[in-house]
């Protein structure tokens, strides 16, 4: 597990925002089980999520629509809250950085990893709103 202080500024990037973190199971099956749409970002210490993933989300949410909720649970730090919010994201294969978009409940849009690293923060942003204007 990553000790508090290395994941601290990673957390307030997205918390600053507007992202509520999640550090229990239980924290995230209420989320999941919210009416409307969440946005849900595993959230990393690695380059790709620090350079494209988390940049990537702030500026997507300067779109007119986007989700009701926002909520991020830390790889590497909330392990239980991680796997549980993994557990939602299947059949996809735990990723992270990943970026998923739920309505109520249900799995409408997904980006994983592969989606995000080598891509510019803006590309991200672009796939991102298309997926709010389309269920937001």
């Amino acid at each position: 597990m990553y000790p508090p202080e290395i994941v601290a500024p990673m957390i307030a990037e997205l918390e600053s925002v507007g992202f509520e973190s999640l550090h229990s199971v239980e924290s995230v099956d209420e989320a999941i089980k919210r009416s409307g749409t969440t946005l849900v970002v595993v959230n990393s210490v690695c380059g790709c999520a620090a350079r494209n993933a988390r940049p990537a989300v702030v500026l997507s949410l300067k779109n007119a629509k986007k989700p009701d909720h926002l909520v991020t649970v830390f790889a590497g730090f909330d392990i239980e809250a991680t796997t549980q919010m993994r557990d939602y994201m299947l059949p996809f294969p735990p990723s992270s950085p990943s970026i998923a978009l739920f309505k109520d409940g249900e799995l409408v849009h997904m980006l994983e990893r592969h989606h995000i690293e080598g891509r510019v923060a803006e590309v991200i942003a672009e796939n991102l709103v298309a997926a709010y204007n389309e269920f937001c």
